[in-house]
């Protein structure tokens, strides 16, 4: 049951991003064919696979896995993708310093 939600929600990801099956598979490196196989719960990504889907759809592996909801707009994981974890976790840090002060001067 897990690998057709997990299906499903890949074909739904595709279809929001207006791709082909053979568009995304080339992405992902696999065979149209398999990519409907994995799309009808009949496949399955190995890690480097989802890991690449993740990163051309800016989605996270928790969403594409289990569909929780990412807690970002797709515009801003797109716009982090960019960056390494070290960046991010720089700026996050920074951010946290910036609300600091603006609550402090309040």
């Amino acid at each position: 049951m897990l690998k057709k939600e997990i299906g499903i929600r890949i074909k739904n990801i595709r279809l929001n991003m207006n791709l082909s099956k053979q568009e995304l598979a080339s992405m992902l490196g696999i065979s149209g064919q398999y990519l409907g196989m994995i799309e009808k719960g009949e496949g399955s990504l190995s890690f480097e696979k989802l890991q690449i889907l993740c990163n051309v759809t800016g989605l996270t592996s928790d969403y594409i896995l289990f569909g929780k909801d990412p807690a970002l707009p797709l515009e801003v994981r797109k716009a982090l993708s960019n960056y390494s974890d070290a960046q991010i976790s720089s700026g996050c840090k920074t951010l946290e310093k910036f609300a600091l002060f603006l609550k402090n001067i309040s």
